[in-house]
C-alpha cells in the first residue's frame, strides 16, 4: 500500500473512486477483453486483444504422437509401462491409509503440513541411500517432480541472475527459468556429464541432473562433483540437483548426491517417486535448507495446495511396508534387461557409423548417426516401419547445435521386442543413407580373405564405445574379449563358403551364424553385405609370437 501510495503522489499512478488504481493514460472505466483476441472498437481477431505476459516455448516441444502405444517400437523414454504398475502392493497401502483411524489423522484441518509419516520415511529410507541426513522441515512433498524444479526457480531465479543449464539439458527447466526472466547459460557436457569450467564462476544459480543426466543419460563422476561443490563453495552460487533416476544403476554405483558434500546447503535437492508407483500419483520431493522449503512451501500453497493427503499417506505404507524397494529392485532388474537387450541390438545391427554415449544405467541410450544422417527424414521412416524415436533438437539451445542425434528409451519397451525393433530401424537408417555400390569397396576372393585372416586379430569396437579384439586362429576357431578389462569374453568359429566369410559366436551376436564379403584397404577391414555394401569394419594386424 505504501509502494502504490508513493507511486500515486509522484504522478506515476491515478486512483479513481470506487474504480482502482490505473496508470494515466488508461481509459476511464474498465475494459472487457475478448477472449479471441478483439476488444471494444477493433475487428474482431484483429491481433489487439490479451497477450501473456510470457509465451510458451513452443519450439522445445517434440510431440509425441498420441497414439504411440499402437506403434509396435516406441522407443520413447518415459513412458510409463502399466504392466509393471504394483497393483497388489498399492492396493495394499491404500486399504491400510482408508482404515477409519488413518482417515481420521490425516483428513485433519492442519494446514498445509505434509503427512509426517511420509516425511519420516523419505528421511530414513530414501535420503540416506543418497547420503543426505535432513530434519522434517528440510523436506516437502510435491506433486511430482517438476512441481519441485517449479517452486526451486519460482525462489532462486530472477532478472539478473544468471542461470547456468546442461547443453543439451531439460526444455522444461530452460522454460521455467526463462519465464523468472533469469539470464540462460548453457554449459556444455561430455560424456561423463557436466564440464566443470570457468564458465561456472559466472553463473548464480547451476541446474543439474548428475544421477542421470538428462536427456544424455551420462553420470557425474565424483571428481567432478567434488570440483563442482569446490566452487560453489567459492561463488555462493545456488544448484538445482536433479537427481533423475538415481536408483536405476546397472554398471556401477551410484555416487553421492550433491546435497551430502560440502557445500550442500547450497544445493536443492529435487526427485520423484513417479518411476515406481507411475506417473498417475504424481508424487516427488524436494530437500532444502529450511528457510528455502518454509518459502516453496507458502508457494506451493497458493497454487495447489499440499499433494491429497490419501496418496501421501498410502505412499508412506508402500515405503513402510518395504514395497518400494522391492519395487526398485524389481524395476533395475527389467530396466537393466531392456538396456543390455537394446545395447546389444545396436551392436549387431550396427546402422552405419552410429554410437551411443557411455552409461551406467537408465532406461535410454543417446545415439550419435551419421554426420549427414537427416534425423527429421528418420523420424517419418521409422514410423511408417512402426518405430517411434525422439529427436535431440528439443533438449539444445539451439536446435541446430543436435547435428544427427536423437534418443532411444525403453520404459515401455519389452526386451522381446526391442531386437525386431532395433533391426527395422536400422533397415531405415540404411535406405536413407544408400550408397551407390560402385562407391562402396570391392570384395577379395574368398582365397585372398582365407589368406589374410588365418591367425589375424582385428581390432573392433563395440557401438556402446567398448573395445573388442578377436583373434581369428587358423584351424577355424575364434575367440574374443571385449571391455577395458576384458572382462566380456566369447568363442566361436568361423570359414570359408566360396567368396563369403562366415562366424559364429557362442553367445554375441545373439549365437547366430552370419556371413559377409570382405574387403581390405592397408590394414582397414570392412565387412559387406550380399549387396556389396559395407555394414562394420575393423583393423586388422596380427598377434605378436
Amino acid at each position: 500500500m505504501l509502494a502504490y501510495q508513493r507511486l500515486i503522489a509522484d504522478g506515476h499512478l491515478e486512483a479513481r473512486e470506487r474504480s482502482g488504481v490505473y496508470s494515466p493514460d488508461a481509459p476511464a472505466g474498465p475494459r472487457p477483453v475478448d477472449p479471441l483476441g478483439s476488444s471494444p472498437g477493433s475487428a474482431k481477431g484483429d491481433g489487439r486483444g490479451f497477450a501473456p505476459p510470457f509465451a510458451p516455448l513452443e519450439r522445445v516441444r517434440y510431440r509425441i504422437p498420441p497414439d504411440w502405444q499402437s506403434y509396435r517400437y516406441p522407443f520413447i523414454e518415459g513412458r510409463y509401462d502399466k504392466s509393471l504398475f504394483p497393483i497388489a502392493e498399492w492396493r495394499e497401502a491404500s486399504r491400510l491409509a482408508l482404515a477409519a483411524t488413518e482417515v481420521e489423522d490425516w483428513s485433519l484441518d492442519n494446514g498445509e503440513a505434509d503427512d509426517e509419516m511420509l516425511i519420516e520415511e523419505i528421511r530414513t529410507k530414501l535420503l540416506p541411500r543418497r547420503g543426505i541426513a535432513a530434519r522434517r522441515d528440510e523436506v516437502l512433498i510435491t506433486v511430482g517432480e517438476q512441481q519441485a524444479l517449479f517452486l526451486a526457480s519460482e525462489i532462486l531465479a530472477g532478472p539478473g541472475v544468471v542461470a547456468g543449464v546442461e547443453n543439451p539439458g531439460l526444455p522444461e527447466m530452460r522454460e521455467l527459468l526463462m519465464r523468472r526472466g533469469a539470464e540462460i547459460r548453457g554449459l556444455a557436457i561430455d560424456e561423463a556429464g557436466l564440464i566443470v569450467s570457468e564458465a561456472l564462476r559466472n553463473c548464480g544459480l547451476i541446474y543439474l541432473s548428475p544421477s542421470r543426466q538428462r536427456p544424455t543419460g551420462v553420470t557425474l563422476p565424483s571428481s567432478r562433483r567434488a570440483a563442482l561443490m569446490a566452487q560453489v563453495r567459492e561463488t555462493g552460487a545456488f544448484v538445482i540437483e536433479d537427481d533423475f533416476e538415481c536408483e536405476l544403476n546397472y554398471f556401477g554405483d551410484a555416487p553421492r548426491a550433491l546435497r551430502s558434500m560440502p557445500g550442500g546447503e547450497r544445493v536443492v535437492y529435487v526427485a520423484s517417486l513417479a518411476k515406481v508407483l507411475a506417473p498417475g500419483v504424481r508424487l516427488g520431493f524436494m530437500v532444502a535448507d529450511a528457510p528455502i522449503i518454509a518459502a516453496a512451501r507458502r508457494l506451493r500453497d497458493l497454487t495447489t495446495r499440499r499433494p491429497s493427503p490419501n496418496n501421501q499417506r498410502a505412499a508412506a505404507y508402500f515405503l513402510a511396508l518395504g514395497h518400494y524397494e522391492s519395487m526398485v529392485r524389481r524395476l533395475a532388474a527389467i530396466g537393466e534387461e531392456r538396456l543390455i537387450a537394446l545395447r546389444d541390438a545396436l551392436n549387431h545391427y550396427r546402422p552405419l557409423s552410429i554410437d551411443v554415449a557411455p552409461v551406467q544405467g537408465g532406461t535410454s541410450y543417446w545415439v550419435r548417426g551419421p554426420a549427414d544422417l537427416q534425423v527429421e527424414a528418420l523420424l517419418e521412416a521409422a514410423r511408417a516401419r512402426g518405430v517411434l524415436i525422439e529427436p535431440a533438437w528439443p533438449y539444445f539451445l539451439e536446435p541446430s547445435e543436435a547435428g544427427s542425434v536423437f534418443r532411444l528409451g525403453v520404459t515401455s519397451l519389452p526386451a522381446g521386442r526391442i531386437r525386431t525393433g532395433i533391426a527395422e530401424l536400422s533397415a531405415a537408417i540404411r535406405a536413407l543413407k544408400a550408397v551407390p555400390v560402385e562407391a562402396q569397396p570391392q570384395p577379395l576372393s574368398g582365397d585372398a580373405v582365407l589368406s589374410a585372416l588365418s591367425g589375424a586379430r582385428l581390432l573392433y569396437n563395440t557401438v556402446y564405445g567398448d573395445p573388442c579384439v578377436i583373434d581369428l586362429h587358423p584351424d577355424g576357431r575364434m575367440s574374443g574379449r571385449a571391455g577395458y578389462a576384458n572382462e566380456d569374453r566369447d568363442e566361436g568359429r568361423w570359414w570359408m563358403d566360396g567368396d563369403v566369410w562366415r562366424r559364429q559366436w557362442s553367445r554375441w551376436a545373439y549365437g547366430e551364424a552370419a556371413g559377409f564379403l570382405v574387403s581390405l584397404e592397408g590394414d582397414r577391414l570392412s565387412w559387406l553385405n550380399s549387396e556389396g555394401r559395407r555394414v562394420d569394419g575393423a583393423i586388422l594386424t596380427r598377434p605378436e609370437p
